[in-house]
């Protein structure tokens, strides 16, 4: 997948980068895969605010994915490459041997008319599902299981992948995306390949509309804000705002927030690199 410029016929197409969609096989989901989405607008059952800006964006329907892959040994053809508005990632449409339909993150290079399989004794190809202790050192992977069954829940965004390093013991050594290595129990399965639409990051909205559409509104610097509603706010004229925190007054540059007693913290080997 590729981007495309545009012609600067107006201000918000003179900066923009979009995607071409050149990926892309159908507008049209699967139907019985698809439900509605409420949207909250950032307010919670009593109507209160409890997020800020938030609100408004494009009418959306959610597509069910299939994070767990728990239909096992049976070979599914891709019959789709589809947009979904709830992701970055491109979404695969999948038909299995036995009739059922699943949709699933697609990786990188799969394409439509290929076979995929979950399993314990199938290849390592693109698109194949596999327990870690399956997997060949230095594949690269997504979406990964931090616990057996719970479904993937590490590298699913557009472009990310984890590699796997080596093995100890009962658990794999994974080299996360964040760059954060960590153990993760060999039973836990992970899909060979990375996440389509890498060129995500490239992509630029080119007006303060585009994110409107997309549900986000108009985000208010602290230092702009009163004193009463932030701690960097008031002060005559442009003032620093002090030391950046947030609304709450957690400091923003270097202060660590992890729980030091958190319990995974001895399943990470190296932290993140800031």
């Amino acid at each position: 997948m590729a981007v495309k410029r545009f012609k600067p016929v107006t201000p918000g197409t003179r900066f923009r980068v979009g995607a071409n969609y050149s990926d892309v096989t159908t507008n049209v989901p699967e139907k019985s895969l698809v439900v509605k989405i409420k949207k909250s607008g950032g307010r919670n059952q009593s109507g209160k605010m409890t997020m800020r800006y938030l609100g408004g964006g494009h009418k959306k329907s959610y597509r069910l994915i299939d994070f767990k892959r728990d239909k096992k040994d049976i070979p599914a053809k891709v019959a789709t490459i589809e947009y979904d508005p709830n992701r970055t990632a491109r979404i695969a449409l999948l038909h299995y041997a036995d009739g059922e339909k699943r949709y699933i993150i697609a990786p990188s290079g799969l394409a439509v008319g290929q076979t995929v399989i979950a399993g314990e004794s199938v290849a390592p190809e693109i698109g194949n599902t596999l327990p870690l202790s399956k997997i060949p050192l230095g594949s690269i992977i997504h979406n990964i299981e931090l616990n057996p069954g719970q479904g993937a829940s590490i590298a699913r965004s557009a472009g990310t992948y984890a590699q796997l390093s080596a093995r100890d013991g009962k658990y794999a050594v994974i080299k996360l995306p964040s760059s954060e290595v960590r153990m993760i129990l060999l039973t836990c399965v992970a899909t060979i390949g990375s996440v389509s639409n890498s060129e995500k990051a490239n992509q630029v909205l080119g007006k303060a509309g585009r994110k409107r559409w997309l549900g986000r509104r108009p985000r208010v610097r602290g230092v702009a804000m009163n004193p009463v509603d932030h701690p960097m706010g008031g002060g005559e004229g442009r003032t620093s705002g002090g030391q950046p925190r947030s609304r709450t007054g957690v400091l923003a540059k270097g202060f660590k927030t992890r729980d030091k007693k958190k319990t995974s913290n001895r399943y990470i080997i190296e932290r993140r690199k800031k």
